[in-house]
C-alpha cells in the first residue's frame, strides 16, 4: 500500500491491481492465494467504502480454503481508469456497466465462474444483478444490508396502452420537502452537484465526518430501531432516521455531526478503532467521494433504469442469502424490498439472516457471525 494510505492489514492479506478489460486497472485484496485450485468468492463494497472493508472475514474465509477477492469498483479507492468529475461521462456507472466490471475480473483473474459473489450497501443490488445476468458465472450470491426487489418491471395492460408514468423522484421530493419540519432523501442530495464538496471540505474534517457517519448507522447508535415501512410516502419514509431523510435545510456532514459519538465511545469502538478509519478518511481526502456518487446518480438516470427492463421478470435462480444487522435501517429503506427479494425474485433463498445488536456495517461489527452464516451458506449452496 502506499504512504499515503495506512493499511493495518492482516498479514494473510495482499494488495495487487489488475486490468479487468472494461477500461479500469483495479485494485483488489486477496486472501487464500497461496498454492492450488481454489473456489473463488468476489467481495463488493459499499459507499463510502472500501476493498478494505471485507479485511475482518477474509482470513477467516481463506482459512476455509476459498480464494478471497475484494476489489475497489469503479470510482472508489486505488482502483484507477473512471471518470471522477461530475460532469464526465455517467455511462460507466450504469448498473450494467458495474456488472461488467465484475465479469471482466473474474476473467482476468483467469476464471470462468467463482462459488459466490457477495455484496453489501451499494455492492448488493451490483452482485444481485451478477447473479442475474450471468448466473453461469457467479454461482451463488449473497446480499447484505439492501434487498433486492428484482428487476424494474414493465407498465402492466396491453401493449397499445399508453404508459402511466411512475410516481416519479421529484415528486417524492416535493413531498418531503413539504414535511414539517422540511425533509430531503440522502439518495437525492447525493446526486446534487454539492455533496461531494459538502464532506469532503466539511468544517469538522473527513476523518471526524466518516467517524459520526459510520457510528450512527452501526449499532452503537441507540437511535436505530428499524421497522417495516407500509409505503413509500413521504410520511412513511420520515420515520427513518435523519442520515436516510435529511433535513432539507442540513448537508449530510451536518447531519452526522449531531451523533458525533463522545471520545470514550470512540476509545470503546472495537470494530472500527481510529487507526482502521485511517484507512477510509485518507482514501477519501485524495480521491473524493465523487466516484461513489456517481452510483446514486446513475441509477436514478431514467433511460439506465429503463435498459434494466430488459429483464422484466426474471429472477435469481442460483442459491441466495440474505445478511444484515437487526439494527440497520437499509434493510426497510424501501418498502416491499425485502419480502419480495424472499417470497418472489430469488427461487433458491437459503436463509435471512438479522444478526443481533449488528447494525449497517455488519462485517465489520459482527464478524465472526458473518463468517459464520457465509460458510454455513456456502457449505448448503455447494451440495445442491
Amino acid at each position: 500500500m502506499t504512504s499515503e494510505e495506512p493499511s493495518p492489514l492482516p498479514q494473510d492479506i495482499r494488495s495487487r491491481s489488475i486490468e479487468n478489460g472494461n477500461g479500469l486497472t483495479m485494485h483488489m485484496l486477496e486472501a487464500g492465494f497461496q498454492g492450488g485450485e481454489r473456489p473463488c468468492i468476489v467481495l463488493l463494497h459499499g459507499f463510502p467504502e472500501l476493498a478494505y472493508s471485507w479485511r475482518k472475514i477474509m482470513p477467516p474465509l481463506a482459512a476455509a480454503g476459498f480464494h478471497v477477492v475484494a476489489p475497489d469498483q469503479r470510482g472508489y479507492g486505488r482502483t484507477t481508469g473512471w471518470d471522477g468529475d461530475y460532469g464526465g461521462d455517467l455511462g460507466q456507472y450504469r448498473m450494467l456497466n458495474l456488472v461488467q466490471d465484475l465479469v471482466g475480473l473474474v476473467s482476468a483473474l483467469g476464471l470462468r465462474s467463482v462459488a459466490a459473489v457477495v455484496g453489501h450497501d451499494f455492492g448488493s443490488p451490483v452482485a444481485a444483478w451478477c447473479a442475474l445476468i450471468r448466473p453461469d458465472m457467479f454461482r451463488s450470491v449473497v446480499m447484505m444490508s439492501a434487498p433486492f426487489g428484482g428487476p424494474p418491471a414493465f407498465p402492466p395492460g396491453a401493449p397499445s396502452k399508453p404508459e402511466q408514468p411512475p410516481r416519479s423522484s421529484e415528486s417524492l421530493h416535493q413531498a418531503l420537502a413539504r414535511l414539517d419540519p422540511p425533509r430531503k432523501h440522502y439518495q437525492w442530495y447525493y446526486g446534487t452537484r454539492e455533496a461531494n464538496a459538502d464532506m469532503l471540505g466539511c468544517p469538522q474534517g473527513v476523518h471526524a465526518f466518516l467517524r459520526a457517519y459510520y457510528h450512527q448507522k452501526s449499532g452503537d447508535w441507540s437511535g436505530n430501531a428499524p421497522q417495516p415501512l407500509a409505503s413509500m410516502s413521504a410520511r412513511e419514509l420520515a420515520r427513518m432516521p435523519t442520515y436516510y431523510i435529511m433535513r432539507m435545510d442540513q448537508d449530510m456532514a451536518e447531519t452526522v455531526a449531531e451523533a458525533m459519538p463522545e471520545p470514550e465511545q470512540i476509545a470503546a469502538c472495537r470494530w472500527l478503532p481510529d487507526d482502521e478509519l485511517a484507512m477510509y478518511s485518507s482514501t477519501y481526502e485524495r480521491t473524493g467521494f465523487q466516484g461513489g456518487l456517481q452510483w446514486y446518480r446513475a441509477a436514478a438516470h431514467p433511460p439506465y433504469q429503463q435498459a434494466l427492463r430488459l429483464f422484466s421478470g426474471l429472477g435469481i435462480t442460483v442459491p441466495s442469502c440474505f445478511i444484515a444487522g437487526d439494527r440497520d435501517w437499509g434493510v426497510y429503506q424501501t418498502p416491499g424490498a425485502f419480502q419480495r427479494m424472499r417470497s418472489q425474485v430469488c427461487s433458491r433463498m437459503l436463509g435471512c439472516h438479522l444478526i443481533p445488536g449488528a447494525g449497517h456495517w455488519v462485517q465489520q461489527e459482527a464478524p465472526e457471525a458473518v463468517t459464520a452464516r457465509l460458510l454455513a451458506f456456502l457449505h448448503q449452496a455447494n451440495s445442491m
